[in-house]
């Protein structure tokens, strides 16, 4: 069967709601039935608000901190303000863009969004946001009696690449990764370090259809993924590694020497 890919199209939310009402609706609104197998995708963006995740700029009250990072960074301190709250490490930056961790997300400013909000706010990253996945495919389970897995979705730059593609921030009911190691390549010769971002790629063809402007279609569902469903609960660890493991942030922190 070819995978096949249904980007919904949602209301607009403007407060706090019930992100798994919402889906219910959206999916009676698009003519649509989850089905054994699928693998419901969504923005995390969505679930921020969903969440209240989002914060008035006007109210933030830069810390001593906050305005050496904003002038460090050419920030607003505001913003610069939310990105230390945000963060756990801060690893350094250029103009504009702070690159941050948190929870073993590297992501730029924290993934703190402007876009998608109104003028003066900003919206945060959703809080547990594995939580929240399993406890929608918990509740899809309970209204449907079937098995589909859940990934929360964010768009991000790539090293080196030019603009964004999916990351999926968290999920449930699927396995994350595959591992390739002990299999053969073309020439038959065995994967030493090979393991495949299954959610990921997951998240980059669903958001390839979500898109990232005012389509607001903030659920997507994948059919036919053939990738391998759980009802094991998922550990961050599995999707992540620390920075200091990633081949990235050590080549870079550690130049060639003369």
């Amino acid at each position: 069967m070819q995978l096949t890919v249904f980007p919904l199209v949602a209301e607009k939310m403007e407060t706090k709601f019930d992100i798994f009402e919402t889906l219910l609706k959206t999916l009676g609104k698009n003519d649509i039935v989850l089905e054994e197998g699928d693998v419901l995708v969504i923005s995390t963006k969505y679930v921020s608000n969903s969440q209240g995740r989002i914060v008035d700029l006007d109210k933030i009250i830069p810390s001593e901190e906050g305005r050496k990072v904003s002038k460090i960074y050419q920030l607003k301190a505001e913003i610069a303000e939310i990105i230390i709250r945000e963060s756990d490490k801060i690893f350094g930056g250029i103009g504009g863009f702070v690159i941050t961790s948190a929870d073993n997300i590297m992501a730029p400013n924290a993934g703190i969004d402007k876009s998608n909000a109104k003028k003066g706010k900003a919206i945060l990253y959703p809080v547990n946001p594995y939580l929240v996945a399993e406890e929608i495919r918990r509740k899809i389970f309970l209204k449907f009696f079937i098995h589909v897995g859940v990934i929360l979705v964010d768009s991000r730059l790539m090293p080196a690449r030019i603009g964004t593609s999916g990351v999926a921030i968290s999920c449930a009911g699927i396995e994350p990764v595959l591992d390739m190691r002990a299999k053969k390549d073309l020439d038959g010769n065995p994967l030493k370090v090979t393991f495949q971002a299954v959610v990921d790629n997951l998240a980059t063809i669903a958001n390839h259809k979500m898109g990232e402007g005012a389509e607001s279609k903030p659920f997507a569902i994948i059919r036919n993924s053939d990738a391998k469903l759980t009802d094991r609960k998922i550990n961050p660890s599995e999707m992540a590694i620390s920075p200091d493991q990633c081949v990235y942030v050590r080549g870079l922190s550690n130049p060639p020497k003369n």
